[in-house]
């Protein structure tokens, strides 16, 4: 029986013999013995085997360990100079051991590009945010720059916003209640009391407008009553304005009106940068040259396009198509207009020039149509709604065909509707809303001359924007209304 002790020794004893055959085996020719006596079929001698497997083992051991645990071999890894490999660690190819640095590097990457590509889509959208920001700023035109941004954010998106906006705005800023309008107000530059028709008129037209009625509770000298303004046709006045009160709570505020006899005169449809939007148009802003000749009166249309729920037809193209039951201004090819239903009162014809819509109805037969009262906005529009109290404008049509136009600060749709009834109009439509949309402008020129801003006036001076508005490019459509040719005119001059 041999001893823990004595077995220690003879390992010892038996790895410094290998060791030491190991060196001598190194010094050995091949085909040697390690006394000294080669074997006959040249094998090394017995022992030498096994140290040179030993020899292939190490070497191959250390190749591998160079690999996956690092330079210092495996003892060195076994023994805590490396990482030690868990075993039970999945690997990506499928098998078990350590992921080596190499394997885990393309996901490392893909994250490093995945987070480049979100900086570099943030930075294209940002500069190709403020360009297009500074384009809109930039534009020609005489929009002051807060109505520019404030344009550029609606038509990117930011309507709600801008709708939200307007909503505190003006429920803080309520036009007030009671009293009395300024002298100011109730002064038409250039106006001129009404004539009685002759008996024998020069030149077909139709009777001046009755004087228009005061509501109860309401006095104010002047209101109602209407006075001639514009450039007469042939001598025989075309256009007459007069103001009122939009509703009888607020009586300090005061509503333009413009009546327009269309036997004396024709409409046109405007085209802006921005509404329709698309398409090149003959008839556009700004005002110059033949345009202007001729021209009695400018005013504004409808909404933005995107807001009107309604389309844009003119010079035989389609800007935006026409939507049925949609409110229409409709000019036809001897420049007489009307307002009514599309697809009820009017339907494409070839006599038809111009097409104008915007939202639905507010008059029809004579009355404001049900549920002006309630504020729907899927059927007024994606605006301030019918309760709050802006700036607002309608164009309608009487009974005998003359147009009747109407705008001013502080009223509801409603109270718009109301005052459109009250100068005659059997149907009409709401048109643009807000400070700076709504304007309507006449021009008084010598004999012989165009119009310009330096003749023409606004219908009520507290209207925001400038006569030079449509003199300039401009974003909006708009209507241009003209003189008819006086029949004989041309032969006679």
């Amino acid at each position: 029986m041999v001893s823990s002790t004595g077995r220690s020794t003879e390992r010892s004893s038996v790895r410094s013999t290998g060791a030491a055959g190991s060196t001598r085996a190194g010094s050995t020719s091949v085909g040697s013995r390690p006394d000294g006596a080669g074997l006959s079929d040249g094998r090394h001698g017995p022992g030498s085997t096994a140290q040179e497997a030993e020899r292939r083992r190490i070497a191959i051991a250390g190749r591998g360990g160079a690999t996956r645990y690092g330079a210092r071999g495996p003892a060195a890894a076994g023994s805590g100079g490396g990482r030690q490999a868990p075993t039970g660690e999945p690997r990506s190819d499928g098998r078990r051991g350590p992921l080596s640095k190499r394997s885990r590097r393309p996901a490392s990457r893909n994250v490093f590009l995945a987070r480049r590509a979100v900086v570099g889509a943030v930075a294209f959208l940002f500069l190709a945010a403020s360009w297009s920001l500074g384009s809109a700023l930039a534009a020609p035109g005489t929009l002051p720059l807060s109505i520019r941004f404030v344009e550029w954010v609606r038509g990117h998106g930011g309507g709600p916003f801008v709708i939200a906006a307007e909503k505190v705005w003006y429920s803080i800023n309520k036009p007030p209640v009671g009293g009395k309008p300024s002298r100011s107000l109730l002064t038409l530059k250039g106006s001129r009391p009404v004539k009685p028709l002759p008996a024998k008129p020069a030149v077909p037209q139709l009777p001046p407008p009755a004087s228009i009625p005061q509501l109860p509770g309401v006095s104010v000298a002047g209101e109602g009553t209407w006075r001639a303004i514009g450039t007469p046709v042939d001598g025989v006045p075309a256009m007459y304005a007069t103001q009122v009160a939009p509703d009888a709570l607020h009586t300090s505020l005061v509503t333009g009106v413009v009546w327009m006899d269309q036997k004396l005169l024709s409409a046109r449809l405007f085209a802006g940068s921005q509404s329709p939007g698309v398409g090149t148009w003959q008839f556009t802003s700004p005002i110059q040259g033949s345009t202007a000749t001729g021209l009695e009166a400018l005013f504004n249309a409808g909404f933005r396009m995107n807001a009107s729920q309604g389309g844009w037809y003119s010079e035989g193209k389609v800007g935006v198509p026409l939507v049925n039951g949609a409110a229409s201004f409709v000019i036809f090819n001897n420049g007489t207009a009307s307002v009514g239903t599309w697809g009820r009162n009017y339907t494409m014809s070839p006599n038809i020039a111009s097409v104008r819509q915007n939202l639905s109805l507010i008059v029809n037969h004579g009355q404001p149509v049900p549920g002006l009262s309630n504020n729907n906005f899927q059927q007024w529009g994606a605006t301030l709604g019918n309760q709050l109290m802006v700036w607002r404008s309608g164009v309608g049509v009487t009974a005998n065909g003359a147009l009747v136009y109407a705008g001013g600060p502080g009223m509801s749709i409603t109270s718009l509707a109301s005052v459109l009834v009250r100068a005659g109009a059997v149907r009409a439509m709401e048109m643009d809303i807000n400070t700076d949309w709504v304007n309507f402008f006449y021009f008084e020129p010598a004999a012989g001359q165009a119009a310009s801003p330096s003749n023409g006036a606004a219908l009520l001076s507290d209207m925001v924007r400038p006569v030079t508005r449509y003199f300039g490019p401009t974003a909006r459509d708009f209507i241009g209304i003209y003189a008819r040719p006086v029949p004989g005119a041309a032969a006679s001059g």
